[in-house]
């Protein structure tokens, strides 16, 4: 990292601050661990914890567990948007075992990694596949969780806002778009509004490659409207019709896929 406090300039000084912003590692580690090189320090969106990936069905937790064929086959069908029979089908090959301990016990693997490769300073929210009871067990001391909490970083006031909205995929942070609200308003005005998933608008929340919409939040939106941040970040969308917009004042930034570019985004000012 660039400097050993987020934007701290030498007395009587004032230099520019340098922040990478990550989304979307799905078990990235590697990467993860260069991501705040020449920075002065890390934004992290959430989704740490790879289950599936859609393009390589050999990779994640799940083909860990029951191989790649029967990975393609739930990818297939929830593409299809066939999840009634995506979630029967899961329910056979979990048939006589014990999935929490299991699923768990995976997660809590790949947190060990991925934690232990966070600079210092990180700074970091939850995505919607991510377990958040679990990551005070494994968050350093340099690394900060914030949800529904601000930060103020080189003098801007970053706001954050983890987890997604209640989808059919029933991912492990999903919550109430009431739930979700409050977090968001709790934050105030903020320079930079931070979060997992995007905004509601359809440019920034359908995938061009699942082909599908994504869940968005109208309070994001509604926020972006009304207390006006210089920028919005988010990831969540990994293939998004439209990475980057702006809705009126502020600059709206997809900064994910981080588990296929590897490539963190920079804001400097």
């Amino acid at each position: 990292m660039r400097g050993s406090e987020a934007g701290g300039p030498a007395a009587g000084t004032r230099r520019s601050t340098r922040i990478h912003v990550v989304s979307d590692v799905h078990g990235n580690t590697e990467a993860l661990a260069r991501a705040g090189d020449g920075a002065d320090a890390l934004i992290c969106l959430g989704d740490l914890v790879l289950f599936l990936d859609y393009a390589d069905h050999s990779r994640g937790i799940f083909p860990d567990l029951f191989g790649k064929e029967n990975a393609s086959r739930i990818v297939a069908l929830r593409t299809a948007r066939r999840y009634e029979e995506a979630r029967a089908f899961g329910r056979e090959l979990w048939a006589g075992r014990d999935r929490n301990t299991e699923i768990i016990g995976a997660v809590r693997r790949q947190y060990a990694e991925l934690f232990a490769a966070f600079p210092t300073p990180t700074y970091a929210t939850y995505g919607n596949v991510d377990v958040p009871r679990l990551w005070p067990e494994y968050a350093l001391p340099g690394t900060t969780v914030l949800d529904g909490e601000r930060v103020e970083i080189g003098g801007w006031v970053f706001g954050f806002v983890g987890g997604g909205l209640k989808t059919p995929m029933n991912t492990p942070y999903e919550i109430s778009d009431e739930e979700y609200a409050a977090k968001v308003e709790a934050l105030g005005p903020v320079d930079v509004l931070c979060s997992h998933i995007p905004p509601e608008v359809p440019e920034l929340t359908y995938d061009t490659v699942a082909r599908r919409f994504e869940r968005g939040s109208t309070a994001l939106l509604e926020a972006i409207r009304t207390t006006r941040p210089r920028y919005a970040l988010f990831g969540h969308v990994h293939q998004p019709l439209v990475r980057r917009m702006r809705i009126g004042h502020t600059e709206c930034v997809n900064v994910g896929h981080f588990a296929s570019t590897g490539t963190p985004w920079a804001l400097t000012w």
